[in-house]
């Protein structure tokens, strides 16, 4: 499986703190299936993460990887923060794009949000960059209008539903708000979100059979929604068919 949005890189933001909270979120991840992580610190007014650091870390990482005989392949990003996004040059923001494959994670807002989301998103899809919204069945903007989100995708914005969402990791509303995504075909990824190996861990598996348990159709987008739409992000690739639900 693959994981687009994960905070394994060490003493960037609010993911692990030393190397070996690093590399247990990696072997975790691994004994759960994943076998390509994107490193997607956040880039934001807290973490203006540069992409210089973001570089050094995921190569630095892969090489302890490697040290430590953990079987995973490292690939970097970012999830960048809707107004950040916007004031970046297209150069800082090709480096900070999923995989380089020129899709950029944009941290869906947890605050209220004017027009200029749907502005933003706007001008990068015009200035050629795609578009992944991060974890927008736990934005308050996208829950209160449902109507945003649908807007936006029809634009050509990506979603990534977080797979402890699905399970109920944060709540009722966001595993409710995720179901109704992924059952009208809003969802082209399930992701972690992961900030270490236990609390907020890795792993896509479990939250697309829980999700099962509730959409049974689901499960025959499994591999399409942890794989093969993923891979096509990470290279640039249009999505391929989705499974019917």
């Amino acid at each position: 499986m693959i994981d687009l949005h994960c905070h394994v890189l060490p003493g960037i933001d609010d993911g692990p703190d030393t190397d070996e909270q690093a590399l247990a979120l990696a072997r975790e991840a691994v004994r759960l299936g994943t076998r390509v992580l994107v490193a997607t610190p956040h880039r934001s007014r807290r973490w203006p993460t540069e992409p210089a650091a973001v570089i050094a870390g995921a190569e630095r990482l892969a090489g302890l990887l490697d040290a430590a005989g953990i079987e995973l392949e490292l690939e970097s990003g970012a999830e960048i923060e809707i107004d950040e996004a916007g004031r970046l040059d297209d150069l800082t923001l090709s480096i900070l794009a999923l995989g380089g494959g020129g899709h950029l994670l944009l941290e869906s807002p947890h605050e209220p949000a004017g027009h200029r989301l749907e502005g933003t998103v706007s001008e990068l899809l015009a200035r050629g960059h795609g578009i992944v919204l991060a974890h927008p069945e736990r934005s308050p903007v996208f829950q209160d209008r449902p109507g945003r989100l649908r807007e936006l995708v029809a634009a050509g914005a990506l979603c990534s539903i977080t797979a402890g969402a699905l399970q109920g990791h944060f709540g009722q509303a966001p595993q409710w708000f995720a179901l109704e995504l992924l059952r009208d075909g809003l969802v082209h990824s399930v992701a972690s979100d992961a900030h270490a190996a236990a609390g907020r861990p890795p792993g896509l598996q479990a939250g697309v059979d829980a999700a099962a348990r509730h959409l049974p159709g689901v499960a025959r987008q499994a591999r399409w929604l942890t794989n093969d739409a993923p891979a096509a992000i990470l290279s640039g690739e249009p999505l391929p068919d989705r499974p019917p639900l």
